[in-house]
C-alpha cells in the first residue's frame, strides 16, 4: 500500500512535469531568474548544510520542515513549470549529495520532491484563476492569489508527506505524523519570504543576494536554537550529550535494520585523564576536553554523530560501515588524539602544552556484534576495557 502511494505520487508528477513542458511556449522561460534562484537554494543548502542532517535525523518519523520553500514559492510566482521542475530537482539532488551525503534512502527522496512538484502545479493552477500574475496585481486581489497559492502549495505538500508517514509507521500514533506546530510556521513563513523574494527579483533583482543572507539570518536564528534544545548539546564540549546521541544512535539501528545496513559504535576513553586535572588544575583538563572534541569531529565523516558520554568518555556513531571501516576510523581517531599539542594554563597561571594524550577505543558492528542497542554498547564497552586491559593507547574490536 505504501509502495501504491509513493510510486501513484511519482508517477502524478512525471505526467505534470511531461505535460506542462509539452504546452509551454519557449519564450517563457526566463533563464535568469531559475538561474538565481537555482544559486540561492544552493548556496543556502551548502551553508546550513551541518544543521539541517541533525535536524533531518532528529525529525525521523515526522514532517521535516525547511527552509527551502523560500527558493522553491518564488519559482513558483516568476518561473513556468518545467523549470520550477528544474528547480526542483536541484534543490533536492543537491541535498542529497551534499546534506545527506548520499546516505539518505533515494526513493524518499524522490518522493519528497515529488509532492513539492505536486504542490507546486497546484498552487499555479489556483493562480490561473485570476486574471492576472498576483505580481502584477495590486490591491486585495493580488493578496489573495498570493495567499491562496501560498495556502494550496502547503497544503498539498503536508497532506502527501503526512499521508505517507502515517502508512509507513503504523505503530505510532497518527497525531505524532503531524509534527510540531512551529515547524509548519516555519514553512508558512518561508512561502511569506518567497512572495518577497518574488516581487524583489521582478523589479530589482540585483537585491536577491541581500535577501540570500537574510533567508541564512534567519535560518540560523529559527532553527539553530530548535537543533540546540533537540541535541541538549555538552556545554563542554559542544558536542550532543549522552541522551540524544543515544536517541539517534536508536534510530540509525532502526533505519539500517529497515536497509539491511551497518551501524558502527566507538567508545573512546582518554587514558590517565585524572593525571592531567590533578597536575594542571580543571580548567586545563577542560581545554583537553574540548581539543579531544575537536579531534574526533575533524576525524570522521560530517554526518557521523560524535558525543561526550560523561567525564573522559567519548562515544562516535558511524552509520553504513563495515568492521575494518569502524576499525580503520578508531585508529585514525587515536593517532589524531595522539599528535594534539593542547596550551593550557597550570594552576599556577604558567603556559604550558600539553602533548603525548592517548586513548583506549571500544568498536562494535550492527548487526554483526549485537542486533540492538543496548547489547551493541555493552560490546563496545567490553571492547573498551579490553583495550585498557591490554596496555591502553589501542583499539578493540568486539
Amino acid at each position: 500500500m505504501v509502495l501504491a502511494y509513493v510510486v501513484t505520487a511519482d508517477v502524478s508528477a512525471s505526467l505534470v512535469t511531461l505535460a506542462t513542458a509539452w504546452r509551454t511556449p519557449a519564450e517563457t522561460f526566463v533563464w535568469p531568474l531559475f538561474l538565481l534562484l537555482a544559486g540561492g537554494a544552493v548556496l543556502h543548502l551548502e551553508a546550513a548544510q551541518g544543521i539541517e542532517r541533525i535536524r533531518e535525523i532528529s525529525r525521523e518519523g515526522s514532517p521535516h520542515a525547511h527552509m527551502q520553500s523560500v527558493w522553491l514559492f518564488a519559482g513558483v510566482l516568476v518561473l513556468p513549470m518545467p523549470l520550477l521542475v528544474a528547480l526542483i530537482a536541484i534543490s533536492y539532488l543537491h541535498a542529497w549529495l551534499r546534506v545527506y551525503k548520499r546516505r539518505a534512502v533515494l526513493f524518499r527522496k524522490v518522493f519528497s520532491a515529488a509532492t513539492v512538484v505536486l504542490a507546486c502545479a497546484a498552487a499555479q493552477l489556483v493562480l490561473g484563476f485570476f486574471p492576472n500574475r498576483p505580481l502584477d496585481v495590486d490591491g486585495p486581489l493580488g493578496l489573495l492569489a498570493l495567499a491562496s497559492a501560498g495556502l494550496v502549495y502547503w497544503l498539498v505538500n503536508y497532506a502527501l508527506v503526512v499521508g505517507a508517514i502515517v502508512m509507513t509507521n503504523r505503530d505510532q500514533p497518527a497525531r505524532a505524523a503531524l509534527g510540531n506546530a512551529s515547524d509548519q510556521l516555519i514553512i508558512l513563513a518561508s512561502i511569506g519570504l518567497g512572495s518577497v523574494l518574488a516581487t524583489m527579483m521582478s523589479t530589482r533583482p540585483w537585491l536577491t543576494p541581500m535577501l540570500l543572507l537574510t533567508v541564512l539570518a534567519l535560518h540560523m536564528g529559527l532553527l539553530l536554537p530548535q537543533f540546540r534544545v533537540a541535541a541538549r548539546t555538552d556545554s563542554k564540549t559542544g558536542l550532543v550529550d549522552a541522551t540524544f546521541w543515544h536517541d539517534v544512535a536508536g534510530r540509525e539501528i532502526e533505519r539500517a535494520r529497515r536497509l539491511l545496513s551497518t551501524v558502527g559504535i566507538l567508545i573512546l576513553d582518554l587514558d590517565h585523564f585524572k593525571l592531567i586535572n590533578d597536575t594542571y588544575g580543571h580548567l586545563a583538563g577542560d581545554r583537553v576536553l574540548r581539543a579531544v572534541a575537536d579531534a574526533l569531529k575533524h576525524s570522521v565523516r560530517s554526518y557521523d554523530l560524535v558525543g561526550r558520554f560523561g567525564g573522559e568518555e567519548f562515544a562516535v556513531l558511524l552509520p553504513g560501515v563495515s568492521t575494518e571501516e569502524v576499525r580503520a576510523t578508531a585508529e585514525r581517531v587515536r593517532f589524531a588524539i595522539a599528535g594534539l599539542h593542547i596550551a593550557v594554563i597550570d594552576r599556577l597561571g604558567h603556559d604550558q602544552v600539553i602533548t603525548g594524550l592517548t586513548a583506549s577505543v571500544g568498536a562494535a558492528v550492527f548487526p554483526d556484534t549485537a542486533t540492538e542497542l543496548s547489547p551493541l554498547l555493552l560490546a563496545a564497552d567490553e571492547a573498551l576495557y579490553q583495550a585498557k586491559n591490554n596496555g591502553r593507547d589501542r583499539v578493540a574490536v568486539s
